[in-house]
């Protein structure tokens, strides 16, 4: 079983930058896509960010430029810049990876983010 560790949430005011982590560890087949979802209270989960085959980078239509998903394969790491953030942006940012044959979906707990002055 994959276990995914994520850090960097936390309260930032309108315009500022945070950068979340997201580290997986455990029984680890090979990692074919890790990306980033958020749920907002009383809102649906969308994806923020993926990123497959180390290089294959999908945005949902609202990060607009301001976010940016990379991974360190050696370290099964995924990172995620976030700049010019938002008080829409508050939501809880789960860390997700797809692995194996099987496809395996392994979820994060969750880091909170608040945009908020």
């Amino acid at each position: 079983q994959v276990q995914l560790a994520e850090s960097g949430g936390g309260l930032v005011q309108p315009g500022g930058s945070l950068r979340l982590s997201c580290e997986a560890s455990g029984s680890i087949e090979p990692i074919y896509v890790m990306a980033w979802y958020r749920r907002a209270p009383g809102k649906r989960r969308e994806l923020v960010a993926s990123i497959a085959d180390g290089n294959s980078r999908n945005y949902g239509d609202f990060v607009k430029g301001r976010f940016r998903i990379s991974a360190d394969n050696a370290k099964n790491t995924v990172y995620l810049q976030m700049d010019s953030l938002k008080p829409e942006d508050t939501a809880v940012y789960y860390c997700n990876t797809v692995s194996g044959k099987a496809l395996r979906n392994d979820w994060g707990q969750g880091t909170q983010v608040t945009v908020s002055s």
